[in-house]
């Protein structure tokens, strides 16, 4: 795979405050130096192919398209082609402008921001996107995303300024709001105003790429857009000039991850996305038709804990079930090879701004004795722990099996429920249907980007006083070096309070066919700048 560069592109930030050029170059420069993020500088790409169709199969099938409605890497992996942002992340995890012109000019105090939209950019209907469209289309984001309802908190206002002008006001410094606006999960989409009132009538955007079909457990077919305005600089991670080579990207969905493997060997898939890791091998000698990809540091599974209903509302009795969990044990069942995992409780790694060590202390606990009498001081009565896993990511499956024998252990009935993806994001919105479920996210340079369940109303519906005071402290701090200090205490604040756990971190292993050039390793793969050779 391709790694980031070590430097950090700076074009652009001269129109930020320096404090806050500053701080972005530390959160993307020095998580890129230490740890190798999976998002490649792509490489020149004009004798690359067009035309083609390319088979993509996915781990299952999306709920539904509406980028802003679900934090599912799936659907943001889908809709990141027919919708952009008004920033992205290039190679080194910086933020870059996508739609903007540049960087948003900051006032003094750090509360406003002004925004200016590239000319000239269409929209898939036809027409020129303006002003309004952004601001119907963040407005919405910040009634609808939970990421975006963690933004509107903040906001204070929100106007167009003139066609090509959008002014955002804040109540407080808010140092992940380019981050947040920039993450292609829960997104941050611009749409066509029309489209979205009073619900999402149309996949109506401005990328490379536009809807043309769905076909549930089928396929999703998107097509080029001969009209789109692609940016001038170099292509770099989601940043620079996009182009789409090919006529068609069809997201097939293979819940069967062996089937995933089988399809890419066969040539019937041009990629295939997360692979079981004891697939290399395989994969390894399909060679040269077939090339292994390992996203390095992709990210990090994560188990949510229901704390609006159910049994686990009790927080004394998350504590007696974190000292069940043994995270190196599960992190063995789910990827086995170790070259693809690491047992680590700190949530960033060493060299990065946040790394702490806060709380890591009840981290791979794996204690039945301690647990089981911490859930009797709790008032556990032999209620069962509900716990959701999709077998279309197996390592989630293979963690949840491990996870139900060591609660087991510890005297927790369990009750493991296996439900395909689609089913599982469904369900984990009804508070009623479940305690515990399986996910795993990108490691990303900006805290507040991932899990979802940092922001509000996600999955397990986590509020505390706690949370809401640490969290405060971190995101009204712009100056990078004083941030991650605080970070320890959010660190902290987790680990008490057992909204999720942290399991560990791992890499990605996926495939793709030798035919397919250009293509960047990315933790939401992405197919514009890749062609198909014939």
């Amino acid at each position: 795979m391709q790694s980031p560069a070590n430097t950090v592109a700076t074009s652009g930030f001269s129109r930020l405050k320096p404090m806050h050029a500053s701080a972005w170059r530390s959160f993307g420069g020095a998580l890129a130096t230490a740890i190798v993020l999976g998002l490649g500088a792509a490489g020149a790409h004009a004798e690359l192919p067009r035309g083609g169709a390319a088979n993509l199969a996915m781990v299952g099938e999306p709920q539904g398209l509406d980028p802003m409605v679900s934090t599912a890497d799936l659907v943001g992996t889908i809709m990141q082609h027919v919708y952009e942002p008004l920033y992205t992340f290039d190679a080194n995890w910086s933020v870059a402008p996508m739609l903007a012109e540049g960087m948003p000019v900051v006032s003094k105090d750090g509360l406003t921001y002004g925004i200016a939209i590239r000319k000239g950019v269409k929209l898939h209907s036809g027409r020129d996107l303006n002003a309004d469209d952004v601001v119907a289309s963040l407005q919405r984001w910040m009634e609808l995303s939970p990421r975006g309802k963690s933004v509107g908190k903040e906001v204070a206002s929100l106007t167009a300024k003139g066609p090509l002008g959008v002014e955002l006001k804040l109540r407080n410094p808010y140092a992940p709001l380019l981050a947040q606006l920039a993450l292609p999960s829960g997104m941050a989409a611009i749409m066509a105003k029309e489209s979205i009132a009073p619900q999402l009538k149309e996949f109506v955007g401005t990328g490379p790429y536009k809807f043309k079909e769905r076909r549930p457990d089928q396929f999703t077919v998107l097509t080029r857009f001969e009209g789109y305005s692609a940016r001038k600089e170099a292509p770099s991670g989601y940043a620079g000039r996009r182009e789409a080579l090919l006529d068609e990207l069809r997201f097939v969905p293979v819940p069967n991850a062996n089937t995933r493997v089988e399809g890419s060997l066969s040539g019937q898939f041009q990629y295939a996305d997360l692979l079981p890791v004891e697939a290399i091998g395989r994969i390894e000698k399909g060679a040269p038709a077939v090339v292994p990809i390992v996203t390095k540091n992709f990210g990090f599974p994560y188990i949510v804990f229901n704390t609006k209903e159910g049994v686990l509302t009790s927080q004394p009795l998350r504590r007696a079930v974190q000292t069940a969990v043994g995270q190196g044990e599960l992190m063995a069942a789910g990827f086995g090879d170790n070259r693809f995992f690491v047992v680590e409780p700190n949530f960033f790694p060493k060299g990065t701004p946040y790394y702490a060590a806060a709380g890591t202390n009840v981290y791979n606990t794996r204690n039945p004795q301690a647990a089981k009498e911490a859930a009797a001081k709790a008032g556990y009565n032999g209620q069962p722990i509900r716990i959701m896993a999709s077998r279309q990511y197996e390592f989630h499956y293979n963690m949840a099996l491990v996870m139900s024998e060591q609660l087991k252990k510890a005297g927790f009935k369990t009750d493991l429920q296996v439900v395909d993806w689609a089913t599982l994001v469904q369900r984990r919105n009804d508070p009623k249907l479940w305690d515990v479920y399986f996910t795993h996210s990108g490691l990303f340079p900006e805290p507040m980007l991932s899990p979802p369940q940092l922001g509000d109303d996600a999955p397990g519906w986590w509020d505390s006083t706690a949370k809401k005071s640490t969290l405060q402290a971190f995101n009204q701090q712009t100056d990078a070096a004083k941030r991650g200090a605080l970070w320890g205490a959010v660190q902290q604040t987790v680990y008490d309070e057992v909204p999720f756990i942290e399991v560990g971190k791992f890499n990605g292993l996926s495939a793709r066919s030798a035919r397919l050039e250009g293509y960047t390793p990315a933790i939401w793969p992405f197919f514009w700048n890749t062609g198909l050779a014939k």
